[in-house]
């Protein structure tokens, strides 16, 4: 089932061409290719991004993917309908209230009418938008509008569509991701930093300088704080940045990272960096980003000892800690009283970021074990049964609207760092599964505007950042 509508196979056969004056003027003007309140009868395509009904009448949202405009109509009514449009530049959260633009009645003697175009994106101001056509019969006091949508400015594929999707998402005032956190947003311009690399298309870029100068200073400085794997997450994020860029200063914030992360490595448990400044949990996610972080550095730095010896004391402790259990699984962390592993939730981002840390020490040190080793654990998440109820990854407790703050960035980690050891291998073992991974949330977890929710295998929840950088992760991965 796709959430997508198709293309518009008649462009308003029944609506009459509206003279370009009865339109209200709009609160603000953007001028893209062209200027806001062009006549549709000059755009070049027509395709029908999302509809909806009123009382009979029938609204559509129409897109005119060649010039990044789109306009609003409404058939099947009366005279004295209205139809407009709506414009949002936060993912459809907010817009600009009484704004309705090209707000227009349908004409005595007509049954439907449609607005002038209007520019979907700000790009002159960096605003990536969303369309939605709204309206209200006449006489009436109820008020309809369609799905939001948009042109395939900037999402010409379902990698490039996610990408924007997410870039909506994106607070150029505080250089994060609004809907999520600190560490989620840092998971965020990654999959953003990616997705420049893979699909080519740099129009995002922006956000590593914008995230970078904003939040630099912001809590520890150098995008250090009091958890262990926040300061990792951003670490790798400065890793991303840097192979992009070459700008070595991402390189020097992500080595003031790992050297923030290895003052909480200790003997208690026999080693290990601490979850938090606090010290009170020695637990997985720290000490697999720990290993990928210091071997990246070292794989960049040329003559570097330091981090690679960190990198495979790190792997040694966590290899003999005892986090992974029977089945290959990683669990996520060790009592407190005995060091032995808690029997806590397999969370897929604990099984993604070992096979990236290991393929990252296999490149430092040409270790072959270290991928058989990765292979031995990709092969068990991916095969798992709970895991991957009906071939679908979702996590422990996954639900509909749930997830919390943090869990709906776990897998979009783990098909991340699976497509890491799956290029890293030979016989690239894994495209399959990131295949059918990419292919069911497409199909069953996306909505008119290119937003993905929660559950990959559908149906679509609701979205937000953490959400959608699990999505572009996924179709990053998926070749």
């Amino acid at each position: 089932m796709s959430f997508l509508v198709p293309l518009l196979t008649v462009v308003l056969a029944a609506t009459p061409t509206p003279a370009p004056a009865p339109a209200a003027a709009p609160l603000a003007t953007i001028c893209d290719k062209y200027c806001d309140a062009r006549d549709p009868a000059l755009s070049p395509g027509d395709r029908e991004g999302a509809s909806a009904t009123v009382s009979g009448r029938r609204l559509s949202l129409h897109l005119d993917d060649g010039d990044d405009m789109g306009w609003a109509a409404i058939t099947g009514g009366a005279p004295g309908d209205h139809v407009w449009l709506d414009r949002s530049f936060d993912a459809g959260r907010t817009w600009a209230s009484g704004s309705k633009l090209g707000d227009t009645a349908t004409p005595s003697g007509s049954t439907g009418w449609r607005t002038l175009m209007y520019n979907a994106d700000d790009w002159n101001n960096r605003g990536v938008g969303l369309l939605r056509a709204c309206g209200q019969p006449a006489g009436s006091g109820t008020i309809a509008c369609t799905g939001w949508a948009r042109t395939t400015w900037n999402a010409g594929d379902r990698r490039t569509a996610a990408a924007t999707a997410l870039m909506e998402r994106y607070n150029q005032g505080t250089g994060l991701f609004d809907t999520t956190g600190w560490w989620n947003s840092a998971n965020a311009l990654t999959a953003i930093i990616d997705n420049a690399r893979i699909s080519g298309m740099g129009s995002y870029r922006y956000a590593i300088d914008t995230t970078y100068t904003k939040n630099l200073g912001a809590q520890g400085g150098q995008f250090r704080n009091d958890y262990i794997d926040d300061t990792g997450w951003w670490g790798l994020a400065w890793v991303k940045a840097y192979d992009l860029t070459g700008d070595s200063k991402y390189l020097n914030t992500a080595r003031a990272d790992a050297d923030h992360m290895y003052a909480y490595w200790d003997g208690v448990c026999g080693g290990g960096v601490w979850w938090s400044t606090a010290r009170t949990y020695k637990n997985a996610i720290p000490n697999s980003l720990y290993i990928q972080l210091n071997a990246a550095l070292h794989n960049r730095i040329g003559g570097d000892t330091t981090y690679l010896a960190r990198a495979r004391a790190g792997w040694t402790w966590f290899a003999g800690s005892g986090m992974i259990n029977g089945s290959n699984l990683v669990n996520d962390g060790l009592t407190t009283s005995t060091c032995a592993n808690n029997g806590q939730a397999v969370w897929s981002y604990n099984q993604g970021v070992p096979l990236a840390a290991l393929t990252e020490l296999n490149r430092a040190t040409g270790d072959a074990s270290l991928l058989t080793k990765a292979r031995a654990m990709a092969n068990a998440s991916t095969a798992n049964g709970s895991l991957n109820p009906g071939g679908i990854l979702r996590d422990p407790g996954e639900s509909a609207g749930g997830g919390g703050a943090d869990g709906p960035t776990f897998k979009g980690v783990y098909a991340r760092d699976l497509a890491v050891l799956n290029a890293a291998l030979s016989d690239h073992p894994y495209t399959g599964y990131l295949q059918r991974q990419a292919n069911s949330a497409y199909a069953n977890d996306r909505n008119s505007a290119e937003a993905y929710g929660l559950l990959w295998a559908g149906p679509f929840d609701q979205a937000d950042a953490a959400r959608q950088q699990s999505a572009l992760d996924l179709m990053n991965a998926a070749p």
